[in-house]
């Protein structure tokens, strides 16, 4: 009634569900369980042990844990029943106990070899010790048990044969030949003498349980070790084909710039040379500057390519996205390359709705419509048209530039859709590197658009690509 008193009030107090502070409680019992148990496996791991090892020697320490608390169950038993053993018997079931501790503190001391030698020797001849002194315990199942594990956990082939024989030969000789007993369990207690037998067999599969789980998880580490080492081989590949692709790059990159740099400067040292040695008059000055403007003009557009490629590849350099007034992005863009478009006598048109506004990093869709104008009028002959202008598409703005140009061959398309350097002359001779429609492509990306290109040879092409609509 003591028990039951308090018992009552609680269920009267909580009706429905246990007291929190007592699930509180049970919680923290139940973590500083799991805590002491993984204490337990851990007895006697080292920093250069492998995982495997580890494992190995994680279910040796548990199964000689459990065999502590097992085997002090009949001793305590005794201890406290009417009924006492004969001291002898009593003395022989206290030894699992004893070796077990034994194993735990040679572990704990860093001798897990010895403590093998200790598990797997001392409790086969103490249990036969048992035997041959006359004393039948209903523990001979055990030697099974010593056996399987053996196996599992001894490295070396002839000390496992050893262990191996040991509990074998132990196991025939107490069942098969040993008869006479002084004294016989199953008659003394035959409640403990069940409880030794299924206690085995229990050890039996959790000692094979035990096992297949440790194997398992380390077969499934290894596996992930594999896929590990897989997907790492697999991004050092792609990481060394890239490493080539802009290694490649950047030497074709300072070949051209070598090359292409050249012109203006030999141009500029030509007219101030010619200037200096026959003091040329202004007439012959003038008509040789527009050469030089055009090579310079070329240049200038050249190492502001570069100069943002640069940039592009530095980490860095992150987009800064914000809302961009389409149409005078537009207007802007056209205004500055006016000039080389009135040279050619080439007429340029804007088509776009005022109210677009899309949103992307400004320097860099200012530049993607610079160079994709830039080449409209490259590769558009004199008297030719350029349309400018944006739509609205879903979600999304698409800006385009069209022109009555000569077109693009349909293998030059290939090259570019690849990513590779492709420049032809333009209808004025104008020089090219590729290099511009190359970060066009990679700043379109990098601000979430696409680019289509339409073009059909001898009739012109279109340019189109998408941003974010705001």
């Amino acid at each position: 009634m003591k028990i039951l008193g308090p018992l009552f009030l609680i269920a009267r107090a909580r009706p429905f569900g246990f007291n929190p502070d007592w699930q509180g409680r049970i919680k923290t019992v139940g973590s500083v369980f799991v805590h002491f148990f993984q204490r337990i496996k851990a007895i006697g791991f080292t920093a250069n042990m492998d995982d495997y090892e580890k494992r190995k020697l994680g279910i040796f320490n548990q199964l000689n844990f459990f065999q502590l608390i097992t085997g002090a169950i009949i001793p305590v038993a005794d201890a406290v029943s009417n009924h006492h053993f004969p001291l002898s018997a009593w003395i022989v079931a206290c030894m699992p106990v004893c070796i077990s501790i034994l194993v735990l503190s040679l572990n704990a001391r860093r001798e897990s070899y010895l403590a093998q030698i200790a598990y797997f020797v001392l409790n086969p001849i103490a249990i036969s010790f048992v035997y041959f002194s006359g004393f039948n315990m209903g523990v001979e199942l055990s030697f099974i048990l010593y056996a399987i594990l053996s196996v599992f956990f001894i490295q070396d082939l002839s000390q496992m044969l050893f262990a191996l024989s040991l509990s074998m030969a132990s196991y025939f000789g107490l069942a098969v030949v040993c008869k006479n007993y002084t004294f016989q369990l199953a008659t003394a207690s035959p409640f403990f003498y069940l409880f030794n037998q299924l206690l085995a067999i229990l050890f039996i599969f959790y000692g094979l349980f035990l096992i297949k789980k440790e194997n398992t998880g380390y077969q499934q580490s290894i596996l992930k070790q594999k896929e590990a080492i897989a997907d790492n081989e697999r991004l050092l590949k792609q990481q060394t084909e890239e490493l080539t692709q802009i290694n490649a790059f950047k030497n074709r990159l300072f070949s051209i710039i070598a090359h292409d740099l050249k012109s203006p400067i030999y141009a500029l040292r030509n007219l101030f040379r010619n200037m200096q040695q026959f003091d040329m008059p202004a007439e012959e000055i003038k008509e040789m500057v527009p050469e030089v403007v055009n090579e310079l003009t070329h240049t200038t557009s050249l190492m502001e390519n570069v100069l943002h490629w640069a940039r592009s590849q530095m980490q860095a350099y992150a987009i800064r996205p914000q809302n961009i007034a389409v149409t005078d992005l537009i207007a802007e863009v056209v205004r500055l390359l006016r000039l080389p478009a009135d040279a050619k006598q080439i007429g340029m048109t804007l088509k776009t709705d005022e109210s677009l506004v899309a949103y992307a990093d400004r320097d860099m869709v200012h530049l993607i419509l610079r160079n994709l104008l830039s080449n409209a009028i490259k590769y558009t002959p004199e008297n030719g048209c350029i349309e400018v202008g944006a739509r609205r598409e879903d979600n999304t703005i698409a800006l385009f530039v069209k022109d009555t140009g000569t077109g693009i061959l349909p293998d030059a398309q290939a090259k570019i859709d690849l990513n590779n350097f492709y420049s032809t002359k333009g209808t004025a001779g104008e020089a090219g590197t590729g290099l511009g429609l190359m970060l066009c492509k990679e700043f379109i990306v990098r601000n979430r658009g696409t680019l289509y290109i339409d073009s059909t040879p001898g009739k012109g092409s279109t340019f189109t690509f998408t941003l974010p609509a705001a």
